[in-house]
């Protein structure tokens, strides 16, 4: 699963490294929803409601609170092929979904 692809295809996303050149951070209007390797796509931080976030964390092994990032807010999903099909293509969508909604109208892809 190409998750670079997956990020890249959202109206709006732009890739971006203001960490370093070994982590890419794709954001819509500003704001980021994913974070991921460059080279070796092992995990990918994503945006997930507070009252998902515990769930998920509970439920699958592969989902653990955001790495370096706002536990409330963020998970960290290892790509290591563990979850349902389709299951890493929806939180990616998800965390996109999220900051748009709450982006300005005029902000907005």
């Amino acid at each position: 699963m190409d998750v670079h692809a997956i990020c890249a295809g959202f109206v709006g996303a732009t890739l971006t490294f203001p960490f370093s050149e070994e982590t890419a951070v794709y954001k819509v209007g500003g704001k980021i929803f994913a974070l991921t390797g460059v080279d070796r796509a092992t995990s990918i931080n994503l945006k997930a409601e507070p009252q998902d976030v515990t769930g998920l964390v509970e439920t699958y092994p592969a989902i653990e609170r955001g790495y370096h990032m706002n536990k409330k807010h963020w998970i960290t999903v290892q790509l290591d092929g563990s979850l349902p099909d389709g299951m890493v293509e929806e939180l990616i969508e998800d965390s996109y979904d999220l900051i748009v909604d709450k982006l300005p109208a005029r902000d907005r892809p």
